[in-house]
């Protein structure tokens, strides 16, 4: 069974053969984006009422803000508190765990075209910068997830923390990870980077990396060819 439903901004879609499982995700991530959107007034991030699961968030900001000497921030100058470069990998990925504890063993989560499988080997295309239709490369992944930062969908809106402009230099970042949230935080720092970002995320524990650069030049991970399709 496929479902989608757009939360958070974005189209989620879900394959898993048990339809009240695919309730569970959505109900998860439905409250995920009341709690910790920074779009909504009532949520905990823009009350600044910090659960324990916003604090873990905000941990895992500081923590890669640290990694990445500044680039990567949950908090520009001048704006308010948006961790979302962390929120949606780690919802997703808690969704994912959701469906392990469940006993299902084969799945697909999609959230915007960051996506965990599990089960068997799923084919994850990865966009074209240019061609909104067509695909750069295909991945095959089985149990792991990958996430892409980019400007095709909202143009240059990932910041360098460090310099407060726009990243230019970068056109799309694609890590692999055994994790979403792995996947997610480190593609998303590593855009913040900028060029130097695509060294950074392939040095970075478990992860291979696919990007291309503002000149359409293709880099990616040695470990990655035998995930090509």
């Amino acid at each position: 069974m496929r479902r989608v439903e757009h939360i958070m901004g974005m189209p989620i879609s879900v394959e898993v053969a048990d339809p009240e499982a695919a309730d569970l995700v959505f109900g998860w991530l439905r409250e995920v984006d009341r709690r910790f959107s920074p779009f909504r007034p009532d949520s905990e991030v823009c009350r600044g009422e910090h659960s324990a699961e916003l604090a873990g968030i905000l941990r895992l900001c500081a923590e890669y803000e640290r990694r990445s000497d500044g680039a990567f921030r949950a908090r520009l100058p001048g704006r308010q508190l948006d961790p979302c470069g962390v929120v949606k990998g780690w919802a997703v990925q808690r969704a994912a765990d959701l469906l392990r504890a469940r006993g299902l063993t084969a799945f697909c989560l999609n959230a915007g075209g960051d996506i965990v499988t599990a089960g068997r080997a799923w084919k994850v295309g990865i966009r074209h910068p240019d061609q909104a239709h067509q695909v750069c490369a295909v991945l095959e992944v089985t149990d792991g997830a990958v996430a892409t930062s980019g400007t095709y969908e909202r143009g240059a809106h990932i910041v360098d923390g460090r310099t407060g402009l726009p990243v230019l230099d970068l056109v799309s970042l694609t890590v692999v990870a055994d994790d979403l949230t792995t996947a997610d935080v480190v593609s998303t720092a590593a855009f913040a980077l900028g060029a130097e970002g695509i060294a950074w995320a392939d040095a970075q524990p478990g992860c291979l990396v696919f990007a291309v650069d503002a000149d359409r030049r293709v880099h990616r991970s040695a470990g990655l060819a035998r995930m090509l399709r």
